[in-house]
């Protein structure tokens, strides 16, 4: 009896890879195919013909999603309005009194909801709970009515202390969810229940202003795939990680913002625990950007707040992603000071680089590797590009880089990469050295389809160990779609010192927490294979703004919470806050905000699976040689089919491993050995610097 397929899917700004996983067989299967724009869903379903044909066929289907994102970045959300406290309507628009250029005395920000959208209405709730001034629902109505008069899809409640009683928000909601004509209606309070104002209110605003554009986008998917005999369970990849119900998705769109490249980073710490790694420092390479994430001790580095772009706040917990344009896409120019920059432009997949022949006719990071020999453009990735147009790409750098600054075009191809490693190695020393983390204590996973192919540069310019190189780097993203667990997270503001804290109402909130996510995965459908809540406190000492997550020790049993005494709480924090900072202080503690976390494990498959079969030879995988430029010199590299090579395989550089969704290109200077599980390691060699 067949058990069916899971295929996870990833989205991208160039293309949509597909990783099909055949529960009966264990075989693994990729695609990679453009994306479409701009409607994704054509790439979406293309991808997962070219995976699986039978749509029947498919048990679950998990998505990582780019369409949040891109709606936020491009300022393509729908019309949203804010009904708001009376004297609070421009919260949004004052944010934290940043400024877009630290040093710069003049900057612009537009929130995405605009002042004449923004509505006031009378009620007041202080800061203890106490309600002040209950709402005036008849004023709710009249601003609901000017908004929808306005053009507004999608309206959101806004008021001031809501996180320390809902009701009046609560009750301006069911009002309004009367007189609304379309689902897309939310507080404050039910999307983010914890306090300071702007991140409260920036928050739900951005839900609000996505929920029409994700959930339109969801709803053609869905019917499509019925359409196509799907119909089994759908689920979408959330910014911390984990994946929600395409019903969760609907109604908090706003926690896909990071979807994609969070799957990134699950599928690669799985690949690199079971590779014996505890530390990695990740590298998405795609077709418009690149983000860099860390695994510290096997743990992904969680943040609870990011900016998508100035201004722009998301206080939803979030895997710590550091993102530049620096994409296979990303256009080479010389600017007005006669530098070469890189990005943040991108040609993305349509017209795509100069040598796809779609129009496009300034050079990408794509072009230069083109030129350079590190790309073969006989054998493109993806389907249905043909061949590539190396010619164009020589002429469009040439004109627009190698005349500009006096070069020879390979000397300018040589120097678009070169700049591209550069902005590369800045945000891998961001998210590391930064922040007290050596390189060489880490192992490096480049993925997506660009990454490989700059992994000497990352070993070279940053001082990283090794690289570790997953078996299909160009659909990672796709197989963390598949790996990733499901996951719920809860807030809840407690503003009280230590001391004060009610434990009782401390344990009331984790129970509820508890029901509420145990709830979410009974509904999804889905086969776990183990449950778990984790709980952890915002802790500061009293007079201090910034917090410290502090686990804590509770015990769940029987589905019954058990909090922990006031005197653990305290250690917790103490050994936390020692951990961080040193040192101890002589003062009183404060709980800010209690936050809970419910996870159902998803079976994982073996990556032994994906291991080169035993008959495997390097004979087989000998694709002859072709020159490579590096350095300011051609030189002859061995050309080999990458999933050929069989385990223990031993290929010193000068090398260009080709695979159908990736290139590894292995600089001189370096040896990649195939690992049991299919993976390239990439060290030195022996004696190089």
């Amino acid at each position: 009896m067949s058990l069916g397929s899971i295929i996870g899917v990833d989205v991208g700004g160039t293309f949509t890879d597909v990783f099909s996983l055949d529960l009966t067989t264990g075989e693994t299967g990729v695609a990679k195919v453009p994306t479409t724009r701009p409607d994704q869903s054509g790439g979406f379903l293309d991808g997962i013909r070219a995976a699986q044909p039978d749509m029947g066929h498919i048990r679950s289907l998990v998505h990582g999603t780019t369409a949040g994102t891109n709606a936020l970045l491009e300022r393509k959300g729908a019309m949203t309005g804010v009904i708001t406290t009376t004297g609070f309507r421009d919260v949004l628009e004052m944010r934290r009194r940043d400024r877009p250029r630290t040093w710069g005395l003049r900057g612009d920000f537009l929130p995405v909801v605009p002042r004449d959208l923004r509505m006031e209405v009378p009620e007041r709730v202080l800061s203890d709970g106490t309600v002040e001034q209950a709402v005036d629902l008849d004023a709710v109505r009249a601003a609901a009515a000017a908004l929808r008069d306005k053009g507004c899809e999608a309206v959101v409640v806004l008021f001031v202390n809501a996180y320390a009683n809902p009701a009046n928000e609560q009750a301006a909601v069911a009002a309004l969810r009367e007189v609304w004509p379309n689902p897309h209606v939310a507080g404050s309070s039910e999307i983010l229940p914890e306090i300071r104002e702007f991140e409260r209110f920036s928050t739900t605003a951005l839900n609000g202003y996505l929920q029409p554009e994700v959930a339109g986008y969801l709803a053609r998917l869905e019917t499509a795939l019925k359409g196509g005999g799907f119909g089994g369970e759908f689920m979408i990849v959330q910014s911390n990680g984990g994946v929600m119900s395409v019903e969760t998705a609907c109604q908090r769109p706003v926690r896909t913002a990071l979807s994609g490249p969070s799957a990134g980073v699950i599928a690669a710490g799985y690949i690199a625990e079971t590779a014996g790694y505890a530390n990695l420092i990740t590298g998405d390479m795609g077709g418009t950007s690149f983000d860099v994430s860390m695994i510290v001790d096997g743990e992904t580095v969680v943040s609870p707040q990011t900016s998508i772009d100035f201004g722009m706040v998301v206080r939803t917990p979030m895997i710590e992603i550091a993102t530049i344009g620096a994409g296979g896409g990303s256009i080479a120019s010389v600017d007005a000071g006669g530098l070469l920059t890189i990005g943040p432009e991108s040609a993305g997949s349509n017209p795509g680089p100069v040598a796809y022949g779609r129009g496009n006719t300034r050079p990408t990071v794509t072009d230069a590797n083109i030129v350079l020999g590190r790309i073969d453009a006989t054998r493109p990735l993806g389907k249905g590009l043909g061949t590539l147009d190396l010619e164009a790409a020589k002429a469009a750098i040439d004109e627009h880089v190698a005349k500009p600054l006096g070069l020879g075009v390979m000397e300018a191809a040589e120097a678009i990469v070169r700049v591209a490693n550069s902005r590369m190695a800045g945000a891998i020393r961001l998210v590391s050295i930064e922040r007290g983390h050596d390189p060489a204590k880490f192992a490096y996973m480049p993925f997506g389809g660009g990454g490989a192919l700059h992994t000497g540069a990352m070993i070279d310019e940053v001082g990283i160990g090794r690289a570790l190189i997953p078996r299909f780097p160009g659909v990672t993203s796709a197989m963390g779609c598949v790996i990733a667990d499901m996951r719920q997270d809860f807030v809840q503001t407690l503003n009280a010192t230590l001391d004060g804290l009610d434990l009782e109402a401390l344990t009331g909130f984790m129970q509820q927490h508890h029901d509420d996510g145990q709830a979410v995965l009974d509904g999804a459908g889905s086969e776990f294979a183990a449950r778990e809540t984790r709980f952890e406190l915002d802790m500061a000492y009293v007079g201090q703004t910034h917090t410290v997550s502090v686990p804590i020790p509770v015990t769940v049993g029987n589905g019954t919470v058990t909090a922990p005494t006031r005197e653990a709480v305290r250690s917790a924090f103490e050994t936390a806050y020692h951990g961080l900072y040193g040192r101890l202080l002589k003062s009183g503690v404060r709980v800010l905000n209690l936050r809970s976390t419910v996870i159902g494990t998803r079976p994982k498959f073996d990556l032994s699976r994906l291991a080169p079969p035993a008959d495997a030879t390097e004979e087989a995988a000998a694709r002859g040689t072709r020159p490579v430029f590096v350095r300011g010199a051609w030189q002859e590299a061995r050309v080999l089919a990458r999933l050929d090579l069989p385990v223990g395989a031993r290929v010193e550089g000068p090398a260009v491993l080709e695979q159908p969704d990736a290139t590894i290109f292995v600089e001189p200077w370096l040896v990649a050995i195939v690992d049991p599980y299919g993976n390239v390691l990439i060290e030195r060699k022996e004696g190089q610097a």
